[in-house]
């Protein structure tokens, strides 16, 4: 475990947290992708130079039920967007803008934030995301032309288990990992096998935001709604949220701004990172 993770009540869970930058700088709060499998630690690392020489204050947490952060149901959406506004609040202030930076099912969250509080949003940023739960029918079809990439993954798996139900921690993690060479144009097998024994997985927490009630998410129709300064990344070879679904949303908020990086997958934060930073350091600065 990291020595500078941090941790604070919220809505009666207790969330594990890293920050880093001035109390005075403007606050970006990044939410993290993998419902039930995912932490803070890779946008923490993706996007901590954003702190230096004191230009933004970066904070990055595990949602409840997630990496370090405790147990504590429900999880739901809406339980895990309140955490975040709680968060907003705990650290930057009740009247406070903040920049709200959400990928994958983090962009789902982050998309939900914009919505429902939007008097605490100043700037959207977006990576590999989509507005509605259809993404998945996009990300089947992509899987079916490149299953080659990863031989002891399979349709069924995505369709029944990831997009579905785990019955074990552990067939959770076996899933994930043969589904890891999908998610990157330069895969690495032994970072895979290691970043899979160092996380955390909690197939509950999975099945809850895969229930009935959490899984049909559709934000179509109030994409115009959203005010924030928005700015949509996504890899141009992304596979479980292929571009068109960045595209779509870009092209229904307000003023949004797509870019789509060549030669990069889901991971275009990590696999681009200098080139993602210096479009987001300009998309804040202007």
């Amino acid at each position: 475990m990291e020595s500078d993770i941090q941790f604070v009540e919220i809505n009666g869970a207790r969330l594990a947290y890293r920050i880093r930058g001035p109390e005075n700088a403007p606050l970006i709060i990044s939410l993290h992708g993998g419902r039930g499998m995912g932490d803070h630690r890779s946008d923490f690392k993706a996007y901590s130079p954003l702190s230096n020489a004191g230009a933004y204050r970066l904070l990055s947490f595990d949602y409840r039920g997630h990496g370090q952060s405790s147990k504590t149901k429900p999880y739901t959406f809406d339980q895990i967007v309140d955490d975040v506004e709680g968060m907003r609040v705990h650290f930057a202030g009740n009247g406070a803008k903040v920049v709200i930076c959400g990928g994958s099912f983090g962009g789902f969250l982050a998309l939900r934030y914009a919505i429902k509080y939007p008097q605490g949003l100043g700037w959207l940023l977006l990576r590999g995301t989509a507005a509605s739960c259809h993404q998945e029918e996009d990300a089947i079809k992509v899987l079916e032309q490149r299953i080659a990439k990863a031989p002891s993954f399979s349709v069924e798996m995505l369709k029944n288990k990831v997009f579905g139900r785990f019955e074990s921690d552990l067939e959770f993690r076996l899933v994930h990992l043969a589904m890891s060479p999908l998610y990157s144009e330069n895969f690495d097998a032994n970072k895979a096998l290691e970043a899979c024994l160092g996380n955390v997985y909690n197939a509950e927490a999975h099945n809850d935001l895969y229930s009935e009630t959490e899984k049909y998410f559709d934000y179509r129709d109030q994409l115009h709604l959203i005010t924030a300064k928005t700015l949509v990344v996504v890899g141009q070879e992304d596979w479980i949220c292929p571009p068109e679904n960045s595209k779509y949303i870009a092209d229904r908020i307000p003023g949004a701004r797509l870019l789509i990086v060549d030669g990069a997958n889901h991971s275009v934060h990590l696999e681009k990172n200098e080139l993602v930073l210096r479009e987001i350091r300009q998309h804040l600065e202007t």
